[in-house]
């Protein structure tokens, strides 16, 4: 049996030195599953970082060029670019922002057990955005007798594209918090003079201000959970596959 034994040995050894006929030493092995899958989970969530930080740069240069155009927000001239007649900041904030709230929904909703089904496919999704850049369309182009008017109409607006597009309890509580502490910051931006909004009727911004953050919100929200969809589709049929 020893015999045995010594010969499958040696004839294991000499497969493994025909298998590796490369100059220099053999291959190490590959790495665990456990290493490669942090990898790839590492590597995922930068790409839909990135494609979520795209997104919010080109809708912040759009949406802005819009409230300037009309006059609503003000800049100081000196720091107003010619190409887009923003501050050079504003896109890269607006970016960031996209990426944290599009990265954080599908976050939570795995956290709470509670993973998001409604509508999801990518037509709801552009649906969604185009809502979204009509409600601030609207509150740049459209005239209303007061502010009070156009404030009711952009919040019944909001909620709306919540319903029609998430409906989630955890989406809706993430918007009105992000919305609250967005509208925070704006406040204290205006104030220290960074820029201003013309005819400011709640503090120092306009009242419909948190409706298009919380517009904003459910859309980078909606599109971070169907990036993350797609990642899980793609994951779950490549291990298929293997």
């Amino acid at each position: 049996m020893s015999l045995t034994l010594t010969a499958m040995s040696d004839s294991a050894v000499t497969s493994g030195q025909q298998q590796w006929s490369g100059s220099g030493p053999p291959p190490r092995p590959s790495r665990g599953p456990y290493i490669s899958a942090i990898t790839n989970r590492t590597t995922n969530l930068g790409i839909r970082g990135a494609m979520l930080f795209s997104v919010g740069v080109f809708l912040a240069l759009v949406l802005n060029l819009l409230q300037v155009q009309r006059n609503v927000t003000l800049f100081p001239p000196d720091v107003i670019s010619s190409i887009f007649s923003s501050a050079w900041w504003v896109p890269p904030c607006c970016g960031t922002a996209s990426a944290i709230i599009g990265l954080l929904y599908p976050c939570i909703d795995s956290r709470l057990g509670e993973p998001h089904k409604f509508k999801r496919e990518w037509s709801s999704v552009m649906r969604c955005v185009a809502v979204f850049v009509g409600i601030n369309h609207a509150s740049a182009k459209v005239d209303f007798a007061n502010n009070v008017q156009l404030s009711l109409t952009l919040a019944a607006l909001s909620i709306g594209l919540w319903w029609t597009f998430d409906r989630s309890r955890s989406g809706f509580g993430l918007g009105v918090s992000i919305a609250l502490l967005a509208t925070l910051a704006t406040q204290l931006l205006v104030y220290n003079g960074v820029f201003q909004y013309t005819s400011p009727d709640f503090l120092y911004i306009r009242s419909w201000l948190p409706c298009i953050f919380f517009a904003g919100v459910i859309t980078m929200g909606n599109i971070g959970r169907q990036l993350a969809l797609y990642e899980y589709k793609f994951i779950q049929e490549k291990t298929h596959q293997d």
